[in-house]
């Protein structure tokens, strides 16, 4: 019982000593106060990747790349002293204050939803292989249906400004996810989207013999786009202008017939002139006598 306690002292002793000589390295001072700064983008399933390549670039950067990596490995806690006796490895303390400020920033840029994942991990390399394994299948879930979205967007009642932002932001989105779509294929699948008005067009771009840029070829939809709009106005004008003209040529037809009817037809209870009511013929004279006669 005596020599335990006395090692225990001395443990006790020998540990505060060294961690009173314990500091914090400069870049582990300058790490952890622009963490935040350097890696723009807090970790979801949907950029990884991305977040992956801007967090090892810093571990680097600072020399902490081995803390990801698992080739900085855990020093002993313990080791014997020239007495024989247990104390604190200060390499132990040293490695422990360095892996669990690392931890701790990564802690602060991953998102709630994946935290519950990696707060029961000890090191910064399980915290780091186990985000790795846990969102690389879900990456590849990611890619597939970002894909069939590409497939299936289409123009529709949008701009093209509008459709050629959403086909950029698709395929924005899978360069995140750590795939890439072809010229050939961005242009492919863009012009799968368009009206059948834009058939010239289409059979214009699959017919050329030199490869096109996207820049050119999203310039040369945008200006075909206002072509098209432009020849819409002009037959929407002409459509008005030769309905009025019908509708007008009609109105004067009914209007003529109308007045030709009332001039030839005779009225009710009056006879017409020079006919008597028997219907015979006299001489406008004689109509005008006899009228004058009735008199």
């Amino acid at each position: 019982m005596a020599e335990s306690s006395t090692t225990t002292q001395a443990e006790g002793s020998d540990s505060s000593v060294t961690t009173a000589e314990i500091t914090i390295p400069p870049q582990l001072k300058f790490f952890m106060s622009n963490v935040k700064t350097m890696v723009t983008v807090q970790l979801t399933s949907e950029n990884h990747l991305i977040w992956k390549s801007q967090l090892l670039k810093l571990f680097t950067a600072n020399s902490f790349e081995d803390h990801l990596t698992g080739v900085s490995v855990q020093p002993e806690k313990l080791i014997l002293n020239n007495n024989g006796i247990r104390v604190l490895n200060p390499l132990y303390i040293t490695w422990m204050l360095i892996d669990q400020h690392l931890a701790s920033a990564i802690y602060s840029i991953v998102s709630p939803s994946l935290l519950p994942y990696i707060l029961n991990l000890n090191s910064t390399h399980e915290i780091w292989v186990t985000l790795d394994r846990r969102l690389q299948s879900s990456n590849r879930s990611r890619l597939l249906q970002l894909k069939g979205e590409l497939h299936q967007l289409h123009l529709g009642d949008k701009t093209m400004f509008q459709y050629l932002s959403d086909i950029k932001n698709k395929v924005d989105a899978i360069a995140t996810a750590g795939s890439s779509i072809d010229v050939e294929d961005t242009i492919h699948y863009t012009l799968n989207g368009l009206l059948a008005t834009y058939m010239s067009f289409k059979t214009a771009i699959r017919t050329q013999l030199n490869p096109i840029s996207l820049d050119d070829f999203y310039s040369l939809l945008c200006s075909e786009e206002l072509h098209l709009n432009a020849d819409s106005s002009r037959e929407s004008i002409t459509t008005a202008t030769s309905d009025s003209s019908f509708a007008l040529t009609a109105t004067r037809g009914s209007f003529r017939g109308r007045t030709r009817g009332r001039t030839r037809g005779s009225f009710p209870g009056r006879a017409a002139p020079g006919r008597n009511s028997t219907g015979r013929s006299y001489p406008s004279t004689v109509v005008l006598g006899s009228n004058r006669g009735g008199r």
